[in-house]
């Protein structure tokens, strides 16, 4: 009897050590994250950083217990949805979109794998959640307010140019969310009795087009929406608004690191450090459909003075007072 008691004894031991093993191997499995852009590295820079700082403050480090696959579809949308769908054969733990025009074709790509919406103007009439509350599927995290915002961004322009009458919206109708922008800055028009030139842009060829109409119709100022076209046009588009003599304020705050006049919204640092906590909380076993879309936390208003002074403006005391930064 003890003879025959041997083998299984060591076939105990093999179990455990094969099971100590596994779980070992289980343990130092490393998380990966996909990251998908519309949009270039170089038109993401900012976000980039304060999405890897966020991953920081929570002990994630690139490269040694977290790995990040990097994928930027530099203008070209068709591109986004192989990228995502190459995130998902890659089997990431979770998918960090850009953009709602990201997120939109993310969520074409997978049902299932986990997505983090750092920033999309719209999720609920975009279709991507349920609610805020209750996304209800495999996509949560942060809402811009964009919509909303840009009746703000037009009383900014009504209050450091009074006289406008005529301001040229320059946006891409294709991209998600910006009918609704479109219909906020409609409402505040007609509170401020100004009347609005909408300029479709949908590459980059439409640009110089949309500013030769803008001068035609004799625009005094520009809106600019959202948009991953526009956006990594940025430094163009600020040049030609300066050339136009165009006061004009912008949907992202790069605009003005490049020479652009304004900008009014949400923190998009803010935002995409703030991403890094839905990644967190997912790979610690949250579901997307648990986890509540947050709106913004901070806001930021930008002047660039030296933009200003290039068109022979000159910004009122009582708006210069209420900038978060201003550019000299």
């Amino acid at each position: 009897m003890k003879k025959a008691a041997v083998p299984s004894i060591l076939v105990a031991v093999v179990l455990l050590a094969f099971g100590v093993t596994a779980e070992a191997q289980q343990a130092k499995k490393v998380p990966r994250i996909g990251y998908v852009s519309a949009t270039s590295p170089s038109a993401n820079l900012a976000r980039i950083e304060a999405f890897r700082q966020g991953l920081r403050e929570l002990g994630y480090v690139e490269g040694k217990n977290m790995v990040i696959e990097w994928r930027y579809a530099e203008e070209k949308l068709d591109h986004v949805r192989e990228l995502a769908a190459e995130l998902v054969r890659l089997k990431v733990d979770v998918i960090v979109t850009a953009g709602p025009a990201s997120t939109r074709l993310a969520k074409e790509a997978t049902l299932t794998t986990p997505i983090v919406m750092a920033q999309v103007n719209d999720p609920v009439g975009n279709g991507f959640v349920a609610s805020l509350a209750r996304p209800g599927g495999n996509i949560t995290g942060l809402a811009t307010l964009a919509p909303e915002i840009s009746g703000k961004q037009l009383e900014l322009l009504k209050e450091i140019v009074p006289r406008i009458s005529r301001v040229a919206v320059v946006g891409n109708s294709t991209e998600p969310g910006n009918a609704q922008a479109l219909r906020e800055v409609e409402l505040a028009a007609g509170t401020f009795g100004v009347k609005l030139q909408h300029l479709d842009v949908l590459g980059p060829k439409d640009i110089e087009t949309a500013f030769r109409a803008a001068t035609k119709e004799h625009a005094d100022a520009l809106l600019v929406l959202a948009s991953p076209v526009l956006n990594d046009q940025r430094t163009h588009i600020a040049d030609l608004a300066l050339k136009s003599r165009l006061p004009a304020i912008y949907p992202q705050t790069e605009y003005v690191e490049a020479g652009g006049l304004m900008y009014y919204g949400a923190s998009t640092s803010d935002l995409f450090r703030r991403a890094a906590t839905y990644v967190d909380k997912i790979l610690k076993g949250a579901r997307p459909a648990d986890l509540p879309v947050e709106q913004p936390k901070r806001f930021e208003f930008i002047i660039n003075l030296k933009a200003a002074k290039q068109i022979g403006l000159t910004i009122p005391p009582n708006v210069l007072a209420r900038a978060d930064k201003v550019i000299k």
